[in-house]
């Protein structure tokens, strides 16, 4: 018998017309490494309208290989790879220095594309990680302050009462310091990049890093 989450399910639609478009992507016509498309592609969904484009799956594994997930924020992409930051005492911290590999997804549905990337991350100069966080937002550089990521938490008044500390000494001391604070770098050995199609034709084109450092191209059934 069909549930009611059943139903609902079959009831919604993906790229409907009206919120969605889904614009060709010629693999001929693909620029020579990944970060020069990646960059074009996030222009254009942010000129699309797309929500919190900068989000994104990171994905990572434990000690005995369990893959994890959850949605973090990209702090920039270039030559160095694509970065992103989290204390290096969180369950994400532990892993990545248990398992320094991972994998990021972006989803954009407004215009019907992921990003798909993966490889080996390594921690960035304390120097980095400390302007990365202080250029950002009070709030940004209370939740550092705040700390503590994963562990257990005994209740919400225990963490209002820390938050609320933190938001002061961030207001009172913008240059402080969150010792755990880190900045990571994903430097990325395979980049893939999906294109929607209304047909179901989609486009999946390839990046994958040669021995020389060059990228290589290829199509993968979709």
């Amino acid at each position: 018998m069909p549930t009611a989450l059943h139903e609902l399910l079959r009831s919604l639609r993906v790229w409907a017309p009206e919120v969605t478009r889904l614009p060709p992507l010629d693999p001929a016509a693909a620029p020579a490494d990944p970060v020069t498309l990646f960059e074009e592609w996030f222009a254009e969904v942010v000129a699309a309208g797309q929500p919190e484009p900068h989000t994104m799956t990171l994905a990572t594994a434990d000690e005995e290989g369990r893959p994890d997930a959850r949605i973090v924020m990209l702090h920039g992409a270039d030559a160095d790879g694509w970065t992103f930051a989290s204390h290096s005492v969180s369950r994400k911290g532990r892993q990545l220095a248990g398992r320094p590999y991972a994998a990021l997804c972006f989803y954009w549905p407004v215009l019907g594309r992921q990003v798909r990337v993966r490889g080996p991350v390594a921690v960035a100069p304390p120097d980095a990680a400390r302007a990365d966080l202080h250029a950002r937002s009070t709030g940004a550089l209370a939740a550092a302050l705040t700390g503590r990521q994963s562990a257990p938490l005994d209740s919400v008044e225990e963490l209002r009462r820390a938050s609320e500390a933190a938001w002061d000494r961030a207001r009172d001391e913008p240059d402080a310091e969150a010792p755990t604070w880190t900045l990571y770098r994903l430097r990325p050995e395979e980049v893939e990049f999906f294109q929607g199609e209304q047909t179901r034709r989609h486009v999946r084109l390839v990046y994958r890093r040669t021995t020389e450092g060059s990228w290589s191209t290829g199509l993968l059934w979709p």
